[in-house]
C-alpha cells in the first residue's frame, strides 16, 4: 500500500505544470496534497480510478485539503470538531478497515511568531485527536507539519532556531507527539540521513543550493512499524517549494 503527501502551494498553479505526471508516475493507492488554495468548483480535477476529498477554508486562496484515494473508506471527516480549528480546510480524516488516514496542514507560526500561541494550541488539540483515533484503530498521520524536528532536519539550524518552523516551543510538541505512540517513518527507517529536505525557500537559489528542511511528514502508531516498507522524499520531483513525501506499508 503505497501513500503520497505533498503542498502543492496552490493546486491550480502546480496542474498547469507537472502535477498528472507526478501524480501518474507516484501511482499511489492514497495521494494526500495540503495547501490546495481553492473553493469549491474552481478546479475539474477527476483522475479515473480515485475518488477525492476536499476540505476547503473559508477565506478564499488559502489552505486546504484534499485526499484522492483508490479505496473507498468507511467514514470521512472533516477538521477535529473544534470550530477554532476547523475554518481553514486543515485537516481530513479517512477511516478505512484497519486504520485511518489523516492529511493535515499545519499552521505556521508566521514571521515574529505571530501566531505561535495559536499554534501551541493547535498541537495540543490535534495530539488529543490522534490519540482518540489511536485507541480504535491504528493511524497514519501526513503532511506539512511546519516543523524541523531536530537539527539534522534542516541545512542551517543554529540561524534558525526560534524562528517559525524551529522553536524550541514547535519541536517539543513533535517530540510529545512522538512519545506518545508515534514513529516518524523517515527517521525510523533513515535514522542518521543529512540533507533530505522536503521543503525549500523560493529566495536564494535555496533549491539549488539544497538550503531546505524537511517539513514534510509520515507519521504512524508504534504498531504499525512492522509493516512499514519504506519511506521516501521525492526531491527529484518539481511545481512546488515543497516536494512529495512517501510511505509504503505491507
Amino acid at each position: 500500500m503505497k501513500f503520497i503527501s505533498w503542498n502543492v502551494n496552490g493546486l491550480r498553479a502546480v496542474a498547469g505544470k507537472n502535477f498528472r505526471e507526478a501524480f501518474d508516475s507516484l501511482d499511489a493507492d492514497f495521494f494526500c496534497l495540503q495547501e490546495t488554495k481553492l473553493q469549491a468548483g474552481q478546479i475539474d480535477m477527476e483522475i479515473p480510478g480515485y475518488d477525492s476529498y476536499w476540505n476547503y477554508a473559508e477565506k478564499k486562496g488559502y489552505s486546504g485539503t484534499a485526499i484522492f484515494t483508490r479505496h473507498r473508506p468507511l467514514s470521512v471527516t472533516y477538521g477535529m470538531g473544534i470550530g477554532e480549528h476547523d475554518r481553514e480546510g486543515r485537516l481530513i480524516t479517512l477511516e478505512m478497515n484497519d486504520y485511518y488516514l489523516v492529511c493535515c496542514y499545519t499552521p505556521n507560526s508566521q514571521d515574529g511568531l505571530k501566531r505561535l500561541s495559536y499554534r501551541m494550541q493547535w498541537e495540543t488539540d490535534l495530539r488529543n485527536y490522534l490519540l482518540t483515533l489511536d485507541a480504535r484503530k491504528p493511524v497514519i498521520y501526513c503532511g506539512d507539519l511546519n516543523v524541523a524536528h531536530n537539527e539534522i532536519d534542516l541545512k542551517n539550524p543554529k540561524t534558525n532556531r526560534m524562528n517559525a518552523g524551529f522553536t524550541d516551543e514547535e519541536r517539543a510538541k513533535m517530540t510529545e507527539l512522538l512519545d506518545s505512540g508515534f514513529t516518524d517513518t523517515f527517521r525510523f527507517l533513515h535514522p542518521t540521513a543529512e540533507n533530505i529536505y522536503s521543503w525549500w525557500s523560493y529566495r536564494f537559489h535555496a533549491r539549488e543550493k539544497n538550503t531546505g528542511w524537511r517539513i514534510d511528514y509520515f507519521i504512524v502508531s508504534d504498531r504499525l512499524r512492522p509493516v512499514i516498507k519504506s519511506a521516501e522524499i521525492h526531491t527529484e520531483i518539481l511545481g512546488s517549494d515543497h516536494c512529495p513525501v512517501e510511505l509504503q506499508i505491507s
